[in-house]
């Protein structure tokens, strides 16, 4: 089993994962299609977009959680 400490970054790669591929689904889809071939366009999109979108997540998600945080009420 992987250590609690590194709960973030996995859940980072999981969320980046997870969303990369739904959005490069769509982005292929409207682009090109879905023709024959459609599954290795897909494939390479998502390997980009995952590839940038897992560090921009790690960067992005503190700044979210305190933006979040600002629109809450206090308890």
């Amino acid at each position: 089993m992987i250590p609690r400490k590194f709960e973030p970054v996995l859940f980072g790669l999981v969320l980046s994962g997870l969303m990369s591929l739904v959005v490069s689904g769509i982005s292929t889809g409207v682009a090109h299609g879905f023709a024959p071939g459609f599954a290795g366009l897909w494939a390479r999109s998502w390997l980009l977009a995952w590839l940038l979108a897992f560090p921009v997540v790690l960067v992005v998600a503190p700044l979210a959680r305190r933006f979040v945080a600002a629109l809450l009420r206090p308890r």
